[in-house]
């Protein structure tokens, strides 16, 4: 059956199907409000079983065991070998928040059992991603017999044979899609792999690196720091896998356990990021801690970061949340400026969305470590793939790409192995660089795809609503019971209610010019909604104040002076009965 759309100011609504009887009966049930009920069919959770199995995580159930994954036994017991033999062990991360958090955990699980470890990052302009054959030399050079990579090396093909040249035994700890051959090293860990048996996959590196350690700390028959647990909640959230599965588990791990091991510079983001509230979500974490985190590859010394999360020294944690706090402002503040530009180069027609359909931009001054993040907005924005390129001196374009679900930008990017300089990632984001005049045949290449793969149908900005809700569903219960199905996330998205045939209440307020602030009646019932970055629907709604309309919107709890608010961020409107 086609399902029923509508369509919004901004994109089609996919209303919900409507299973009231069954809805009522889990509701009943599991003592859930109907709309939460609802979403758990909308999301085809639709027996006891597999409502049983979402709802109620378990280490028995959800995580496996670590000597499944390819190389994890064998890694193991080389770095015991390391530890034990007094070798000299270097860690190489990468420079992003999973790769700061993965060396961090490395570290800090490393130290206690008496190895001689040391860690390295790369500065994101002088050095690229990843690991290279400067790095692998300078490490010879130290004295350095084990390299054990994090969030990165599943392409250092050339920096894996020279480690083998000079002596190295090179462990690569990897989630990112391997190429359709693997480096030369002495034991590659990523579940990726084909002939990896682990049944989870979606692992960002740092869920990689935590498989190591804890197979490692079982191994020696100890117990992990509790620093570890933080560290693999951070950069999972941050990092935007996918919150299921084995995810989905570690991350309610860390969420219910944080507070009672909060580490100084865990404490020092949520001051950052005005979270007082006496429990945290992954939504806070996503939104006000990972950016933070993210500012730390964006210091001059990237070893700053690792240092910050494992540090013991207050002072020197605080002084480095305060260059953190400081950075993220000024990204927020390049953000808004590149997504502005690209803006106006697709309303100016330079980005030609009638004729193209992926938006292809770049610039000589946009910051490397900030396009991945305006792409993103972009895609969002226009529900096109988004690649975004900063321009270096010699003519090399490095750029971040994501993509709309129904075109894996991984794949297209593996047809033009053969004009790219270096590219890995994901199907639903990677990064590239490339020669500058290589540009144009590449843009050539992935039209062609895109006119094979995607429908205009597939371009439509689409919009998938989880249930329907009253005004007078929404209750402290509502809020309390939509805790069950955190955490949210890419994967497990936070629901998006159809309110349907409400009016408004007062003239809706325009904040900084941005923001729209508003208030909608029905049944007798009032509620604030805030539509963020929608200054379009202003003159919209005035013309429209005493019409009905319906609102597709996200319900939120605001704590706030110890007090719990019910509010609505609103994503769409539609106006007229629905």
């Amino acid at each position: 059956m086609k399902p029923k759309t509508i369509q919004g100011e901004k994109y089609v609504w996919f209303l919900p199907d409507e299973h009231n009887a069954r809805a009522a009966q889990i509701a009943s049930s599991y003592n859930l409000s109907i709309p939460i009920a609802q979403t758990l069919l909308s999301r085809g959770f639709t027996s006891k079983e597999m409502i049983d199995d979402f709802l109620f995580s378990t280490y028995q159930k959800d995580v496996g065991n670590s000597k499944q994954m390819k190389d994890a036994q064998k890694a193991v017991d080389r770095i015991v070998h390391a530890i034990k033999s007094k070798e000299k062990i270097i860690i190489c991360g990468d420079y992003d928040v999973d790769g700061v958090t993965s060396s961090a955990l490395m570290m800090m699980c490393l130290l206690p059992l008496g190895a001689d470890v040391n860690f390295f990052l790369p500065h994101r302009v002088k050095n690229g991603y990843g690991l290279s054959t400067n790095t692998v030399q300078k490490a010879a050079d130290s004295g350095y017999t084990l390299m054990i990579t994090v969030d990165n090396g599943i392409t250092a093909f050339e920096p894996a044979l020279l480690a083998k040249k000079l002596g190295i035994d090179l462990i690569i700890t990897d989630h990112h899609k391997p190429h359709d051959h693997l480096p030369e090293a002495f034991a590659i860990v990523n579940p990726n792999q084909q002939d990896c048996t682990y049944p989870y996959k979606l692992f960002a590196g740092v869920g990689v690196a935590f498989k190591i350690v804890s197979l490692l700390y079982e191994h020696m028959g100890k117990e992990l720091p509790c620093k570890a647990y933080e560290l693999l909640l951070l950069g999972t959230i941050a990092d935007v896998v996918p919150l299921t599965g084995e995810n989905r588990f570690w991350v309610r791990y860390g969420l219910s356990t944080v507070h009672q091991m909060e580490s100084l510079s865990f404490k020092a983001l949520k001051q950052n990021g005005k979270l007082s509230k006496p429990t945290i979500s992954a939504t806070d974490i996503a939104f006000s801690i990972a950016p933070q985190i993210n500012a730390l590859g964006r210091l001059e010394d990237a070893r700053q970061g690792v240092r910050f999360l494992i540090g013991s020294d207050k002072q020197e944690v605080d002084s480095v949340a305060a260059m953190l706090l400081s950075l993220n402002e000024t990204r927020k503040t390049m953000e808004r400026a590149i997504f502005e530009e690209v803006v106006q180069h697709i309303e100016s027609g330079i980005v030609n969305l009638q004729q193209e359909r992926c938006i292809i931009a770049s610039s000589s001054h946009w910051p490397p470590g900030v396009i991945g993040l305006v792409a993103s907005r972009i895609m969002a924005a226009y529900g096109r793939p988004t690649i975004l390129l900063h321009e270096t001196k010699e003519n090399i374009f490095k750029g971040s790409c994501r993509s709309i679900p129904e075109f894996d930008i991984f794949t297209a990017l593996s047809h033009s192995r053969d004009i790219l300089i270096q590219f890995g990632g994901h199907p639903a984001a990677a990064g590239l660089s490339i020669d500058k005049e290589n540009l144009p045949i590449l843009k050539q290449r992935l039209e062609a795809l895109l006119a094979q793969q995607v429908t205009e149908y597939d371009l439509l900005r689409k919009l998938k609503l989880d249930a329907s809700a009253q005004l007078s569903d929404l209750t402290h219960k509502f809020i309390t019971d939509m805790v069950h199905l955190e955490p949210f996330g890419h994967g497990n998205s936070t629901p998006c209610f159809y309110i349907h045939n409400v009016v408004q209440v007062q003239k809706p307020l325009l904040l900084k010019d941005l923001h729209i602030k508003m208030s909608i009646f029905a049944d007798g019932v009032i509620k604030p909604v805030i539509l963020f970055n929608r200054p379009e629907l202003y003159e919209k709604l005035i013309v429209h104040a005493h019409s009905p309309l319906s609102i597709a919107a996200h319900v939120t709890g605001n704590y706030w002076n110890g007090r719990t608010n019910i509010e609505l961020t609103g994503i769409d409107v539609a106006f007229g009965e629905q």
